[in-house]
């Protein structure tokens, strides 16, 4: 994926440090993730380049967005996106281990937001030898699950989120079920799910679920990204167009 700095229509980020590029998973989190509820606070666990807290901090006024990165490279690089964005007074990335955080922090947070890893480690024997051997340690991290384990993130997210926050969060489709009886062993509900597929006749590939500490009535929506290749739907234009430069 590219190294080139990702163009915003308001920011500019900078990816050449990081593991992992900007891709779909992330804009269209940042993108559908609710902001209805005028969040104080906001959490991004596991930053990277900062792109979630870059949006949300576009798509509204919270006092204080923090994130976390334990990557020293995507850290400094996160930082530096912050600073060099029109809101730098409102963003701040520590450079801490999730368990770290949670267990020297003492403030909730109205929205937590995680764009997790989700390559489990025995997928590196389905890769080519090659690949698997030019992987860098820090793409690894940013990629396998077992960096931050479901169970672990879901704990820390409860400890976390205020009384009546929101978590958000992308996962692929096949995790879907898994992810949300797990959710409900630290008293996390879903109220909002997106299904995400790529075309009309695509498999669903990925799943965006809003959690909080209320049951309620699930609401469950699906959208499709493209009619066929660089075509895409009203309803991916709608949600995105305040971010993509094209669209």
């Amino acid at each position: 994926m590219s190294k080139k700095p990702f163009k915003f229509k308001e920011f500019t980020v900078n990816q050449d440090q990081c593991a992992m590029k900007i891709g779909t998973d992330a804009v269209l989190l940042g993108a559908w993730a609710t902001v209805k509820k005028e969040p104080a606070s906001i959490l991004d666990i596991g930053a990277g380049t900062g792109v979630l807290a870059l949006m949300l901090a576009q798509r509204c006024y919270a006092e204080l967005i923090d994130a976390i990165e334990i990557d020293p490279k995507a850290y400094e690089q996160c930082v530096d996106n912050f600073e060099q964005s029109p809101w730098g007074d409102r963003l701040f990335c520590y450079h801490a281990s999730l368990n770290t955080f949670v267990s020297e922090i003492e403030d909730l947070y109205d929205l937590i937001i995680c764009n997790p890893p989700f390559y489990a480690p025995t997928l590196v024997a389905d890769a080519s030898k090659k690949e698997a051997a030019v992987m860098s340690s820090a793409r690894k991290i940013a990629r396998f699950n077992d960096a931050m384990p479901f169970d672990y993130l879901l704990e820390s997210v409860s400890k976390l989120l205020s009384e009546n926050g929101l978590f958000s969060v992308v996962i692929p489709f096949t995790e879907k079920d898994d992810f949300i009886t797990l959710a409900s062993t630290f008293k996390l509900y879903p109220n909002r799910i997106l299904l995400v597929k790529g075309t009309p006749t695509s498999e669903l590939k990925r799943v965006l679920i809003e959690f909080s500490f209320r049951e309620s009535e699930l609401i469950t929506e699906t959208l499709i990204i493209e009619t066929e290749r660089h075509q895409y739907t009203d309803a991916y234009v709608n949600l995105t167009q305040d971010f993509y430069l094209k669209m």
